[in-house]
């Protein structure tokens, strides 16, 4: 599969989630620590760098935030000593006096450091000591590269647009030459009708021809949005005009008040949830596919979590769906004594006082509370561990497109299977 492939979709998953978290967090003072050490930069450079800010941070006047500083940037350099040198594609460090999880008391908070190897090459150094972490740069990392052609189209006018970066630029638009839908005297209504489906007919082979020209001859994009006033862009859509491949691209058909090249700059404004991560056309196939398999009752796809991580166990999987916005935590309680374990799936903000009342409960084999011990687990980095185990893979799904709201009523978990298994189980 080309473009980003299963451990991909996971580690950015990963980054956006500790971004999310980061991007949560505002310090007592300016003193969380960002650094960005880009490709190529001299790791013993940069060490060189915070050393001399650890002279500096000894001139802070408040005693809890100089205490802070210091030990924040005695971990960042901790880290960065482990580095014989600077990584591939660079390195990023966040790093901060945290309040434990659920609050605390001034005084309560450990220092904490978050190292991201970026998903591209980091061509930018940055020291920054503030009152947030500076994630911007590692954000604007995730958006796609790729391209995305636009087609708002009615009965009077068309227009073509490509996205390319966070950046929409007006490629062409055309009118349709279509009379509106009152005849003029001299003609019957039916002859009327006739002429005007005939024009309609002529404009919709040159909207897709053109379509064909743009969006796969001269710009190869990935993906195909189509907006419009009206029934128009449906029927369109529908009727078979458009050439196979682009067919296959179309990831949404948006209501719009405009058509032409207005109706693109519209449809780019209301499409920022699509187009959050261009993937989706890759996630949109595996979906389709999930879907197709599913009605066509194959044995070889299957959904729920209790059923995927069965069949993860049994190394029936090949890929494993997850949607980003399950936001679903694996809690796991042992019991030291006897080594028996359970565990729960809850959604992060139930993850606590799950993980209090599972550890209340005695065990259920050796019937003492004891002992216990629990662990959590973000849901997808534990499929991704199971996964590993079986040689499977793991695609992380957006929740905000079409299709990952499709795979959230389907419980947000699901696997495309190598096997049938109640075949082979039958055998």
């Amino acid at each position: 599969m080309g473009g980003k492939g299963g451990h991909d979709s996971v580690k950015l998953y990963r980054i956006r989630r500790t971004l999310d978290e980061l991007s949560r967090i505002a310090g007592r003072g300016t003193e969380l620590i960002s650094v960005y050490i880009p490709k190529g930069k001299q790791m013993h450079e940069v060490i060189g760098i915070l050393r001399e800010e650890q002279g500096t941070a000894e001139n802070i006047k408040s005693d809890l935030t100089r205490s802070h500083v210091i030990g924040s940037l005695a971990k960042v350099l901790q880290r960065l000593r482990m580095h014989k040198k600077t990584p591939e594609r660079g390195l990023v460090v966040f790093c901060g006096a945290l309040q434990p999880e659920g609050g605390g008391p001034v005084g309560s908070e450990t220092v904490r450091a978050f190292e991201i190897d970026p998903p591209k090459d980091l061509r930018t150094f940055l020291y920054r000591c503030d009152d947030h972490f500076h994630v911007d740069i590692l954000k604007g990392m995730l958006r796609d590269d790729d391209m995305i052609g636009f087609l708002a189209i009615d009965a009077k006018d068309a227009g073509w647009g490509l996205l390319r970066g966070d950046k929409v630029e007006v490629l062409e638009q055309t009118g349709s030459g279509v009379a509106g839908k009152h005849r003029q005297g001299g003609q019957s209504a039916k002859r009327f009708q006739r002429l005007r489906e005939m024009e309609l007919s002529y404009y919709y082979a040159r909207v897709a021809a053109t379509t064909r020209s743009l969006f796969l001859d001269i710009h190869r994009v990935k993906g195909l949005i189509v907006s419009g006033p009206g029934p128009t862009k449906e029927e369109f859509v529908n009727g078979g005009h458009l050439e196979y491949r682009l067919q296959e691209m179309i990831l949404a058909t948006i209501d719009a008040s405009y058509s032409g090249s207005e109706g693109v700059r519209e449809a780019f404004a209301k499409s920022a949830d699509i187009l959050s991560d261009y993937r989706m056309v890759e996630e949109k196939k595996l979906v389709d596919r999930l879907l197709a398999e599913i009605g066509a009752r194959s044995g070889l796809a299957a959904y729920g979590l209790r059923d995927v991580l069965d069949l993860l166990g049994r190394s029936a999987a090949e890929t494993v769906l997850v949607t980003d916005t399950a936001d679903l935590h694996r809690i796991e309680v042992r019991c030291s004594r006897c080594g028996t374990s359970r565990d729960e799936v809850a959604a992060r903000p139930d993850v606590i006082p799950r993980r209090s009342a599972m550890l209340s409960s005695p065990c259920r084999n050796c019937g003492t509370a004891a002992g216990l011990a629990a662990s959590e687990r973000d849901l997808v980095d534990h499929l991704s561990m199971e996964a590993a185990r079986t040689g499977s893979r793991v695609e992380v799904i957006s929740g905000r497109a079409e299709h990952g709201s499709t795979l959230s009523s389907l419980g947000g978990v699901a696997a495309l299977l190598r096997y049938n298994p109640g075949h082979s189980a039958g055998a």
